[in-house]
Formats: C-alpha cells, sequence, structure tokens
C-alpha cells in the first residue's frame, strides 16, 4: 500500500525504491499489480511429513497421546523432536473438537417434533426438615418453542408418563414425534427402548426418538429451554411448596414464556401454536398410569396387594417383583418382564388366581424330590477284651490259711 500511494503521487521507481528500501524489481512488481496479493507463508518441508497420515490415522482412532505417538514413530525412523510432533497433535485435537461441535440446525415443520428432558433443580427442605430433591420436567413443541414445565420429587417412569399426559392436556394434543435423550426411564440399551415407555407412546400413537450417546446438541432446543427455566423463572424466586412451585410456573408459562417474541423464530410461541396442528387429546382415551409398589414374592407363588393377593407363576416365587395397579387392572413385574396380569379385586381378602398358574405350581409340587433317608454308620474298630475262664476260677477259690 505505502508503494502505491508512493507511486500514485508521483514518484519514480528509483525514488520509491530508495524510500522504502526495496529492490526496484519489487516496486516495479508492486505497480504493475491491479491490487494487493495477501502475504502467504512459504511451503517448508519437516521431518514429520511422510509420518503424518500415520499419526493423524492413530490419533483419530484411538486419540493416542503425543507421548505414545512419538514412540511409535521413533521406531519407524523419525528422526525430529516430541516437539514437532506436539504441534502437529494440537491441530488435529483443534480439528476433532470444531468437528464435534458442528451443528446443522434444523426447523421442523408445524406438529412432527416435540423434545423433552428432566433437569435437576437442588435439594430443599420439607416441612419436616428433610432435604427433598427437586426436578423439572420441560417439553416444547420444536417448530413454535411453546414451552411447558412441571416441577416433581422424583424422575421415576410413571411420574414420567403423568407429566406428559399433563404436558399434552397443556398443548391441546401431542406431535407425530418426540426427541429425548438416552434416559434409562425411556431406553434400557441402545437396541431396547422401555417396553412400559413403549407402550405409553403406542397408544398414543408417537414415536420415540433418542439423540447419539454424548450428542445432546441434537435435541438443543429443549436444552436452551431448560437453561431458560432456570434462569428466567427459578432464579430469583422463593416458594412456599409445590403448589405453589407448580402454580407459579404455570402463571410465567402463560404470561412470560409462552407470549415473548422467541429469539429465534422472531414470533410468539402462543401465535404459531395454533399452526402445529396437533393430534388433539380428545382424539383417544388417557392412558391409565399405575400405582408401582415393590413387593416379595411368597413361596406359595403369590403377591400381596391391597389386602388381596394374586398368583404369579412359580418360577418367580420368593422374588421380588413390583405391582403396578390400575383402576380395574394389576400388573406384576420381574423387572422389566410382565409375569402375570389379573383383574384387580374387588372386595378385601381376596385370592385371585389364573389356571396357568395353579397348574405349573401343582406341577412343580408333584416333582419335588422325596427326602433323603438317613444314611450313617458306626463300626467298632477297637478290639473286644477277652478274659481267660482261668482268671474266675482263681477269683473264685477259697483263701486257704494255716
Amino acid at each position: 500500500m505505502n508503494i502505491k500511494q508512493l507511486h500514485n503521487a508521483g514518484n519514480s521507481i528509483k525514488a520509491i525504491t530508495r524510500l522504502t528500501g526495496h529492490s526496484r524489481n519489487t516496486v516495479r512488481r508492486v505497480v504493475r499489480q491491479p491490487k494487493p496479493e495477501p502475504f502467504k507463508t512459504p511451503a517448508r518441508s519437516s521431518c514429520l511429513d511422510e509420518f503424518k497420515p500415520y499419526v493423524e490415522q492413530r490419533y483419530q482412532a484411538c486419540a493416542l497421546s503425543t507421548v505414545r505417538l512419538f514412540q511409535e514413530i521413533k521406531a519407524m525412523g523419525y528422526s525430529g523432536s516430541a516437539v514437532t510432533l506436539y504441534r502437529f497433535t494440537q491441530t488435529l485435537r483443534t480439528q476433532q473438537r470444531m468437528r464435534s461441535l458442528l451443528t446443522v440446525r434444523y426447523e421442523t415443520p408445524p406438529g412432527e417434533q416435540a423434545q423433552a428432558d428432566w433437569t435437576y433443580c437442588g435439594r430443599f427442605p420439607d416441612q419436616l426438615g428433610k432435604l427433598v430433591s427437586v426436578y423439572a420436567f420441560v417439553m416444547v413443541l420444536s417448530f413454535s418453542r411453546m414451552l411447558y414445565v412441571e416441577f416433581t420429587r422424583s424422575m421415576k417412569l410413571p411420574t414420567l408418563l403423568q407429566c406428559h399426559k399433563n404436558a399434552f392436556a397443556f398443548f391441546g394434543g401431542w406431535t407425530k414425534t418426540i426427541l429425548y435423550d438416552n434416559m434409562k426411564q425411556v431406553r434400557l440399551s441402545h437396541d431396547q427402548l422401555h417396553p412400559q415407555f413403549l407402550d405409553f407412546a403406542n397408544h398414543y400413537g408417537f414415536t420415540i426418538k433418542t439423540h447419539q450417546p454424548y450428542r445432546p446438541r441434537t435435541k438443543g432446543k429443549v436444552e436452551r429451554s431448560v437453561d431458560y427455566v432456570k434462569d428466567n423463572f427459578l432464579n430469583g424466586r422463593s416458594f412456599a411448596d409445590f403448589p405453589d412451585l407448580n402454580g407459579q410456573a404455570l402463571h410465567w408459562l402463560n404470561l412470560t414464556a409462552n407470549v415473548r417474541f422467541h429469539a429465534t423464530t422472531k414470533q410468539r410461541p402462543v401465535e404459531l401454536w395454533a399452526q402445529e396442528g396437533l393430534t388433539l387429546v380428545s382424539s383417544i382415551a388417557p392412558y391409565q398410569v399405575g400405582q408401582q409398589v415393590q413387593r416379595q414374592a411368597s413361596w406359595e407363588a403369590t403377591v400381596r396387594f391391597d389386602r388381596s393377593r394374586y398368583t404369579i407363576p412359580p418360577e418367580h416365587a420368593g422374588k421380588p417383583v413390583v405391582v403396578e395397579a390400575f383402576t380395574e387392572k394389576i400388573i406384576i413385574r420381574s423387572g422389566d418382564l410382565i409375569i402375570a396380569e389379573h383383574q384387580r379385586a374387588t372386595q378385601s381378602d381376596s385370592f385371585i388366581t389364573r389356571p396357568e398358574h395353579v397348574a405349573a405350581l401343582w406341577q412343580l409340587s408333584l416333582q419335588k424330590p422325596a427326602p433323603a433317608a438317613p444314611n450313617w454308620q458306626l463300626s467298632f474298630s477297637d478290639a473286644v477284651a477277652v478274659t481267660p475262664l482261668a482268671a474266675y476260677e482263681q477269683t473264685a477259690a477259697p483263701e486257704v490259711t494255716s
């Protein structure tokens, strides 16, 4: 730029050379350029060049340390220093971090998706001074950003199902899919959904989706909503009890969260909500969420609940089970396996059976092995003492005195 300015001011090539210290050829080349060329760092060869593909492949596959990589390539003939290798691996770490943070924003059409999550809100003393954990269930409609939040004392599956039902009632319906993280109440393993939660989803007709492990940004809408709840609602407020907490939360949803101008959509969630086209709550009967209690099955292959007994398959006798009680039905589970279903007893002290349970119990009892007979031995290993008859005769003979 200095050479260009000096030339435009009428200075000759010789004068510009003297003023700038550059050679005449450099001055002529710059003057002839239509625009300045950016500086390019000259390429330099490095003793690491031939090993870079190997280092990159090993680092991406196993994330080996610089020390380990240095040992490996040194054995392959690398003659440079560990510092040179460290500089190169730092560029690989930067690239890897950038790839992990890259996120494609996905805007869903109306009624297509909702996102749901739990968040821990802390522990607070109850009326008896006992510390109680508080959690928040958050659900957001991905298109309109319509928000629902409910505070609970538990994150167990029955609570999660009830929170869903309350959210559906608040929104007036539900979307085609709902996105979750890999919480155990939704997904038991990478290839198995929780059977009861799957039954709940099938009842309402929505598809369960979970984000990739260690990629929570794929449900970024609810993640940001969780932060919004903590900052805009919880922070700096006081609550008397749980009803007050949820009451204030509902008031905040209606007067603040869902009527604000959203930073991304530039519209109010409550206005876009009308375009969602949700499956209406009135289109299906509510899902019955049962009361769950832990029980120990008796050795008679029965489980006691609410002053009545219910039979189970005899192979589960004596084991812990979970009783899930509905208005008209009792479901008994061992882990996540349903082992028995019964109509709920209408009177106390009832004995509710299933013929197959009774038959299996009789079959096993008939196969019970007979008690083993006593099996013991006594051996007289000591020799029996035998006294000669002469000894008796001598003892019986009268003593002769003179």
